[in-house]
C-alpha cells in the first residue's frame, strides 16, 4: 500500500470547467505553469463536453452488479438529448412547464414506455439510470431538485469547450500566485464583516479628515472607511443576512433578486482506502438504485435514505499523490442532512453503499473520511447559485448592479457586487466569479479615468 500521500483534497472548487482560451481561469493557470501536461494539450481544449465530462466510468447497480454499459449509455443519451432540448424554451413567453425537472419527467413519461423494446426489466433499468442522471444534474446545478430550476432561463448558462481538468497543486495554487503579486498586508484573512454602512458621511480622526460614504465594521470591532466596497460574499449569506448586513437595507429590487435566485448545496465526501477495489483505468464509479424511477416520488425520510442521493465517486488521480481516494458528490436536502451526521455515521453509510453496489459484503471499510459542509458554513450557507423557478437571468443582472442606482449621485459606486451569482452566463463557476471581479474592478478603473 502507498504511504500516506501528500493528500490533496479540494473541499471547494474542483475542476476548471471548459479549459480553453475563453476561460480566464485556464488562461491564468497556463500562464503561471500551474497545469499538468495533459490539460494544456490542444486536443483537450477542443472537446465539446457540454458541461458533462466523459470520464472512463463503471456503473454499479444496487443489485450488486456492474450495469450493462450499453443500457446505461442509451438512457444517458436520452437524458442529455432532453436537457439539450430545454434550450428551445429560452425567451419563450409560455414554456410548457415551469421547471427543468417537470419538463424532463413529462418527456420521460412520454418516451420511455415505447423504448427498451417493450421489455419491462429493460424499461425499469432505463428509468433507474434516468433517476441517477437527475441526481447528477442536481449536483451540477447545486440544487435539491431539478423541479426548483427554472426551465425558460436554463439555456442561458454557457458551457465552455475543453476537457475539465484539475490543478496538480490544488486550486489554491492559483490564488496564492495571484496574491503573491500584491504588496504585503494587502489582504486580511479571518476578518469577518458585521455590517456595511453606505450613503453616509463618515470621518476619519484628524483635522483635515475627509468624508467617506462607506463604513465597514468587522465582527472584531475594527472599522474601515471607504469610497467603494466590492461585495463578493456568497448568495447564501446574502439570502440570510442582507437585511441587517447593509445599513440602510438594499433597495427592494435588489432584495427581491436575492430572494428569488436559487442557492443550494453540493457537498463532497472523500473516502481513503488502504487498497483500491476499483480498476486503475476507472475514473468514475457511478451508483444506480435499480428500484428508483423519476416518475415516482423519492422517499422523504432523510434519516433512512439520504445516501441514495449520492451520484457516485470520482477517483482522485494520480494515486501516487492522493493515495487511494474516492470523492463522492451529493446535493440538496440529503447533502445538508449528511452535514449533521458524525464522521463514523457517514463512513458507515458509505461502506454499506459500496458493499451493496459491488456485491461484496466484506469489502473493507475506508480508513478515513473527510467531507465538505457548505450548508453549515456560516458565511456560505450552501455552494452556488442557480436560476430558480420564479426568477430569471434579469435577477442576476439586478444583483450585479452597483449602488446607489442614480448615476447622477455625486458619490457613485459605493457598493459593487461580484461573485459567481452575479454572472449571467457563467454562474456557479470559478471562471464566472473571476470575470465578475474583473468586471467590477474595470468599473472602478473607468470611474477613476473619467
Amino acid at each position: 500500500s502507498l504511504p500516506a500521500a501528500s493528500g490533496l483534497a479540494e473541499m471547494g472548487a474542483h475542476w476548471i470547467h471548459g479549459p480553453s482560451p475563453g476561460n480566464p481561469v485556464f488562461c491564468l493557470a497556463s500562464r503561471y505553469g500551474l497545469l499538468g501536461p495533459e490539460a494544456a494539450r490542444e486536443e483537450n481544449q477542443q472537446v465539446e463536453a457540454g458541461g458533462h465530462p466523459p470520464m472512463p466510468s463503471v456503473t454499479y447497480g444496487s443489485s450488486g452488479k456492474v450495469l450493462s454499459p450499453k443500457a446505461v449509455r442509451e438512457a444517458r443519451d436520452l437524458f442529455y438529448a432532453l436537457l439539450a432540448s430545454t434550450r428551445a424554451f429560452q425567451g419563450s413567453k409560455e414554456p410548457p412547464w415551469p421547471s427543468v425537472g417537470e419538463y424532463v419527467r413529462a418527456e420521460i413519461a412520454r418516451t420511455v414506455p415505447t423504448m427498451a423494446g417493450g421489455q419491462e426489466d429493460a424499461r425499469r433499468l432505463q428509468l433507474a439510470v434516468l433517476a441517477a442522471c437527475l441526481k447528477l444534474e442536481c449536483c451540477i446545478s447545486g440544487t435539491h431538485s431539478m423541479d426548483l430550476v427554472g426551465l425558460e432561463p436554463f439555456g442561458e448558462y454557457v458551457s465552455l469547450p475543453g476537457l475539465d481538468c484539475t490543478f496538480p497543486g490544488g486550486y489554491s495554487s492559483l490564488a496564492e500566485r495571484l496574491l503573491s503579486d500584491l504588496p504585503e498586508g494587502t489582504v486580511l484573512l479571518n476578518k469577518a464583516v458585521r455590517t456595511i454602512q453606505w450613503q453616509g458621511s463618515f470621518r476619519e480622526e484628524g483635522d483635515d479628515a475627509r468624508v467617506f460614504p462607506v463604513r465597514v465594521e468587522c465582527e472584531d470591532g475594527d472599522v474601515f472607511l471607504a469610497d467603494h466596497v466590492i461585495i463578493t460574499v456568497p448568495l447564501g449569506f446574502l439570502k440570510e443576512h442582507h437585511q441587517e448586513f447593509f445599513q440602510p437595507p438594499l433597495p427592494e429590487r435588489k432584495a427581491q433578486a436575492i430572494r428569488h435566485l436559487g442557492f443550494g448545496t453540493n457537498n463532497k465526501i472523500f473516502l481513503e482506502f488502504e487498497e483500491p477495489f476499483w480498476e486503475p483505468e476507472q475514473q468514475l464509479l457511478e451508483v444506480v438504485w435499480e428500484d428508483e424511477s423519476p416518475l415516482e416520488e423519492p422517499s422523504a425520510d432523510l434519516e433512512a435514505s439520504w445516501f441514495k442521493k449520492l451520484i457516485g465517486f470520482v477517483v482522485l488521480q494520480p494515486p501516487e499523490q492522493h493515495g487511494h481516494v474516492l470523492c463522492g458528490f451529493i446535493a440538496g436536502k440529503e447533502s445538508e442532512h449528511m452535514e449533521t451526521l458524525s464522521d463514523a455515521e457517514v463512513l458507515g453509510a458509505m461502506t454499506r453503499v459500496l458493499r451493496t453496489m459491488t456485491g461484496n459484503p466484506s469489502l473493507p471499510a475506508p480508513r478515513s473520511v473527510l467531507r465538505s459542509r457548505w450548508h453549515s458554513a456560516p458565511y456560505t450557507r450552501g455552494s452556488y447559485s442557480y436560476v430558480a423557478v420564479g426568477s430569471s437571468g434579469d435577477d442576476i443582472d439586478v444583483l450585479a448592479q452597483p449602488l446607489p442606482e442614480d448615476p447622477r449621485d455625486p458619490r457613485p459606486l459605493q457598493l459593487l457586487f461580484a461573485g459567481e451569482a452575479t454572472h449571467r452566463t457563467f454562474y456557479s463557476t470559478t471562471h464566472g466569479a473571476l470575470l465578475s471581479g474583473w468586471r467590477e474592478a474595470e468599473r472602478l478603473n473607468q470611474l477613476f479615468q473619467a
